[in-house]
């Protein structure tokens, strides 16, 4: 029977989303909702902005006490959150509590993207979302209608950055930019990927040789993708045979995060050796948090290890 089919688990794919046998799909976490406002722990404030209402594509934007800044022009740091490209939001609790404490410490403006989600809006509706949200930010070098970053925001100091799911898409949009730049006076600085989310067909490095794993991870992939050609697919396998390269990406400097006991994590120490041996004019640097899993920084935010990791976010915003 179809109800049968339809309570039926055909598989769980990494604690996040349940997919039954009839299809059905059943996100696990990433669903909660908290207000935009003051922060009274930081004094950042925050509110929600539609950026294109047809395609319903939304932001939080994160501005930090400029009441002793009264002058003072700030980096804008474009924000693309986590969740297997298929939860969370940057309305939740977890985004909105790292965002007020970046801002907070590296006295920046940030623009926490709302992309839409698969498998309703499946791969590359993120990528064009998130490309389009970067545009709309840059449309403000000379000012624009949202006065945060027409008052406040210098686009000069533009960063793009986020985790797991939103590093692959802040590597995806530095990539594009350097194609088709972003026809405003607004330029990349900086581009910080924390604990990315690439793949492949083929283990590299220690990376895990376990079958039910790697099938776990391509299913995850094919959920969210389902034109892809597969796991070498150049949106999940940026240094695949016939990727575009690295050569081009529209940033000077590139901070790759890993963490020594996420899954991914040789995936982004492949990334940072591609991109030194590419080319690519730029300055590279990761660095590797020993003993600590995929976003712990987020899961986490007080201990010793994510307090250091902050801090080297908020030197690398903050370095000319």
């Amino acid at each position: 029977m179809a109800t049968d089919r339809d309570a039926e688990v055909d598989v769980e794919l990494f604690s996040i989303v349940r997919v039954y046998k009839s299809g059905r799909f059943e996100r696990l976490t990433g669903d909660d909702v908290v207000p935009a406002g003051v922060d009274p722990d930081t004094g950042v404030a925050s509110k929600d902005v539609v950026i294109d209402p047809n395609a319903g594509i939304s932001a939080r934007l994160f501005l930090p006490d400029v009441s002793c800044l009264p002058h003072a022009k700030l980096p804008v740091l474009v924000y693309y959150h986590g969740g297997g490209f298929c939860i969370e939001s940057p309305f939740s609790s977890r985004y909105t509590s790292f965002l007020n404490s970046l801002v907070a410490k590296a006295k920046v403006i940030a623009v926490s993207v709302c992309y839409r989600l698969a498998p309703e809006h499946p791969l590359p509706t993120a990528y064009h979302d998130s490309l389009a949200a970067l545009r709309w930010v840059a449309s403000h070098a000379d000012g624009g209608e949202e006065s945060w970053l027409a008052e406040h925001g210098d686009l000069g100091r533009l960063f793009v950055s986020g985790d797991s799911a939103g590093a692959n898409i802040a590597h995806h949009v530095a990539r594009l930019v350097g194609i088709s730049g972003l026809g405003t006076g607004a330029r990349i600085k900086g581009a910080a990927l924390i604990h990315p989310y690439f793949w492949g067909e083929e283990p590299v490095g220690s990376e895990t040789r376990d079958r039910e794993t790697r099938e776990k991870s391509e299913r995850l992939w094919r959920l969210v993708c389902p034109g892809t050609t597969g796991m070498d697919d150049t949106l999940i396998n940026p240094l695949a045979e016939g990727a575009p390269g690295l050569k081009g990406l529209a940033c000077e400097r590139v901070l790759v995060e890993v963490a020594g006991d996420d899954l991914l994590r040789e995936r982004g120490r492949a990334y940072y050796d591609g991109l030194k041996a590419s080319g690519w004019g730029g300055e590279a640097e990761m660095v590797e948090t020993e003993g600590e899993g995929h976003v712990f920084h987020l899961d986490n935010p007080t201990s010793d290890k994510a307090l250091a990791f902050m801090d080297r976010l908020v030197a690398f915003l903050n370095r000319d």
